[in-house]
Formats: structure tokens, C-alpha cells, sequence
């Protein structure tokens, strides 16, 4: 074979491939309205971007250290202090090329071969590709839109093995929205105590929650879930920083300076340029944040409404992220042939959810303007009107 079986069946991200797809029509002249992006559309704020012009001026341009710069980690522990109620010292952080590097670190580190990695469905598509890539096996939990596709203890439980390693914890959740509450992750914290496995807590979304809703780190509810919770975050979704690709993880001492001995031969370390403006991120004005959750809460109570009225359309109501999870299961077509067929024929770009592990449904994105939001609404309404 030329190729490694650790990658022979890793597909290109779907997410990629029809954004891709929506921009070429967009750059032919053709009038698309994409609901498909998975980053906020609002730019990087002012003095964060001038922070970076001023790290280039200075000649900052060099290599830092490969986990990260002792600044930022201190804000970074900072930060999980003031907003997570977790206490991590710098060393126990590293920082990376993005919360997507910042997983696959962790994956490399702590599984082996035939290690089981439980992760719930609907999820984030990345996740089983990064646990394969690592010699491990995905073991997928099911959830519903009727229990806010939350695992439950029972069903959690039942996958629970000798084998298992880690389970992969997404809340707010891309694609669902889902939010975990503090007594759904006292279940979890239990469970993966009695069972000794890690739990990885993808928190890239935690400023983005509506209705009054409050995040909640797995890690603060006590040392016993603490010392088997490896906890990531970064600046992408809550700084509108993708493209700065600044991620970072903290877990205990030992699992995170295996983390950052792999980081330091895979990739030295992170962008110096990006570092100094995600210090500046972390360290001053946190207005934006605010401003950009309360404009996306309402983009998403435009969108539940507009979509709830579809023919044979349904959607559940996410509590954070920016993405509406459509049920289409009614309309008789799977979920990559209705994003085909709205895209060809309504000129919308929505995310299919059979690579997410929901076959019958759609990812929307509301990390777009209003009246994008209006015209896609429109066409789609349009569209199941005719073909639902």
C-alpha cells in the first residue's frame, strides 16, 4: 500500500468541501446565500489586530516556545480561573495552531491502539477522524432533539468498557447546539471517576450561549473529575479569530508535558504574530463578546421561527454555538442530497449531517448577516414548499 491505513480512510472535511463549492459558484457570478461556514462573520477586533501590526514592527517574528509563550499561558490560566473556576498553572497548559490542533495533540497522546474513545452523536466531524488517526476506536452514543441531544448516564454507561479511554465532551455543541447543564455533567464527572477514563472538554464555544444560560467547566466540580479532564478552548469563535489559528489545551501535569514534548517535533510552536494578539485577546477589552452573542441570539430566534414553518422542516432550538440543527427526514431525501439539492437548486449552502452522524438532518449556520439570513430563509421556505 503507499499510503498509511491510519489515513487511507480519512475523508476531506464535508464542512470544507461545501464551502469550497458554495464560494466557486459565489466567484462564477452565481448568487449564493451560504448557511455552510463554521466561523463568525464579524472581523477581528481593532486593538487585537494592532496588537499582532505591532509584535511584526517590533521584529517579534521568531520562535517562541514550542507550548506556547509564559505570557499567554499566565492569561490563559487567568482566564480559566476567572471564567471556569479552574485552577491550571501555565505548565500545565500548552498552546497550539488552533483548538482543532490542540485535540489532535491530545489524541496522539493518550490513546493506543485499540483504545475506545466514546463520543455522542450528533458530532463534531473531526472527532472520529482524529480518534481513527490516533489507533483508536470511535464508540458512538446516540442522543435525541426530545432530551437536547445530551447524553444520558444510562446510555452512557451501557458503551462504557475495559477499552475505554476518554470520551469527547462538546458543549455548547457543533452541530446541535446542545448546552450541557451542571447536573448533566455531574453525571458524566461520576461515571468517568468510577470508570477512569479522561474526559476531553471542547469548550471552543462556551461565550456564545443565549436565553440566559450559564457554561459550565467539567473540570471545576471537584479534583477527582479534574485530574482526568483535559479541558480545550481558543480565541477562534469567541474573538472571531479562525484564520490567527490560536488554540490551547490544560489537563494534568504529566498528560500535558507528554502534549507539549509532541508539539515541540510536530510543529516547534505556535504562530509568535498570533500569540501576542491573542494575549491582547485575553487581556483587554471583552466588550466584543457581548455585542457579537446578543446579535447572534437574535439572528437565531429570526431562524427557529422563519425554519418551524417550513413544510416538513423541523429544528431544534440551540442554547449556544451559531448553528441550527434541521430535521429533514420528512421531506423522503437524506441530508447530502437535500444540501445538493438546495444548494443547485435554491442556491443555498447548507452542512448535510450524515458525516456528523445525523443523516436526516441539516446544519445551518447563523454566523451570517441579517439579510443573507432573510434572502436563504426565503429560498428555503421556497423550496420544501415545492419539494418537502
Amino acid at each position: 500500500m503507499r499510503l498509511a491505513k491510519r489515513v487511507s480512510g480519512i475523508d476531506e472535511s464535508v464542512t470544507l468541501e461545501i464551502t469550497s463549492k458554495a464560494k466557486k459558484m459565489a466567484k462564477e457570478g452565481i448568487d449564493v446565500v451560504s448557511f455552510a461556514a463554521g466561523e463568525p462573520d464579524f472581523d477581528t477586533p481593532r486593538h487585537i489586530k494592532d496588537a499582532a501590526i505591532k509584535a511584526i514592527n517590533e521584529g517579534f517574528t521568531k520562535y517562541t516556545p514550542s507550548s506556547g509563550m509564559p505570557e499567554l499561558r499566565e492569561a490563559i490560566a487567568k482566564k480559566f480561573q476567572a471564567d471556569n473556576g479552574i485552577d491550571y498553572t501555565p505548565a500545565q497548559i500548552v498552546v497550539s495552531n488552533g483548538a482543532k490542533h490542540s485535540l489532535n495533540n491530545i489524541f496522539q497522546a493518550v490513546c493506543d491502539a485499540g483504545d475506545e474513545v466514546i463520543i455522542p452523536a450528533p458530532y463534531w466531524l473531526s472527532y472520529p477522524a482524529m480518534a481513527s488517526m490516533a489507533e483508536a476506536k470511535p464508540v458512538f452514543v446516540e442522543t435525541t432533539a426530545s432530551n437536547g441531544f445530551k447524553v444520558t448516564g444510562e446510555d452512557l454507561e451501557a458503551k462504557i468498557t475495559g477499552k475505554t479511554k476518554c470520551m469527547v465532551l462538546n458543549s455548547p455543541s457543533n452541530p446541535t447546539g446542545g448546552i450541557y447543564d451542571i447536573d448533566d455533567l455531574r453525571i458524566i464527572a461520576k461515571l468517568a471517576v468510577k470508570h477512569n477514563f479522561f474526559v476531553i472538554s471542547d469548550e471552543i464555544y462556551e461565550k456564545l450561549i443565549y436565553d440566559g444560560r450559564k457554561h459550565h467547566s467539567i473540570a471545576s466540580l471537584g479534583k477527582d473529575i479534574y485530574d482526568r479532564t483535559i479541558t480545550v478552548n481558543g480565541v477562534s469563535k469567541s474573538y472571531s479569530m479562525t484564520g490567527w489559528r490560536i488554540g490551547y489545551a490544560a489537563g494534568p501535569a504529566d498528560v500535558m508535558k507528554a502534549i507539549g514534548n509532541l508539539q515541540s517535533h510536530a510543529a516547534s510552536n505556535p504562530s509568535s504574530i498570533s500569540q501576542k494578539a491573542a494575549l491582547a485577546a485575553l487581556a483587554q477589552d471583552q466588550s466584543f463578546i457581548e455585542d457579537m452573542r446578543k446579535e447572534y441570539e437574535k439572528r437565531r430566534d429570526y431562524m427557529v421561527s422563519r425554519v418551524s414553518a417550513m413544510k416538513n422542516v423541523s429544528c431544534f432550538k440551540p442554547g449556544g454555538a451559531f448553528y441550527l440543527f434541521c430535521d429533514v427526514s420528512k421531506t423522503g431525501k437524506d441530508s447530502i442530497q437535500t444540501a445538493n439539492a438546495l444548494l443547485d437548486q435554491a442556491k443555498v449552502a447548507v452542512i448535510p449531517g450524515g458525516p456528523f452522524g445525523a443523516p436526516g438532518y441539516i446544519r445551518l449556520s447563523f454566523a451570517t448577516g441579517m439579510e443573507a439570513i432573510r434572502k436563504g430563509m426565503d429560498r428555503m421556505e421556497e423550496y420544501f414548499r415545492k419539494n418537502g
